[in-house]
């Protein structure tokens, strides 16, 4: 394998010559956003890639898009536990329901937890 040649075109930009002989362009994370990716950040770029591709390109280029992932990630998070404590509030399961009858208290924490990632990814994932 020889040297590769990196070439920098107008709008500043480095490129790389392959060994195919195509140009690719040299992308790399801006130092310090190099964030660990969730759940929800995972879903929110497959939708991205998938239906708002021009939008994906563009956040991928310009080297934001881990950052913007790592940022829905943890807002999809802090909503999702926002919402897990509204609904326990709502439907009385308390501490006391989990001391008393534990098979009721797991159901009911499955099904609002269920309910909640539902909401998320509805509102903040696929939008």
């Amino acid at each position: 394998m020889g040297k590769l040649e990196k070439v920098i075109v107008e709008n500043g930009i480095t490129y790389v010559l392959g060994e195919d002989d195509i140009y690719y362009p040299d992308l790399q994370l801006t130092r310090g956003t190099n964030y660990n990716i969730g759940k929800y950040g995972h879903m929110r770029c497959e939708y991205l890639k998938e239906f708002r591709h021009r939008y994906y390109m563009e956040l991928l280029l310009e080297g934001k898009l881990n950052e913007y992932l790592h940022e829905v990630d943890e807002e999809c998070y802090e909503m999702l536990d926002r919402l897990v404590e509204q609904m326990k509030v709502k439907q009385g399961v308390t501490e006391q329901l989990k001391a008393e009858n534990q098979m009721l208290w797991v159901g009911n924490m499955n099904n609002i937890i269920a309910c909640a990632e539902e909401i998320v990814v509805r509102e903040v994932v696929y939008v």
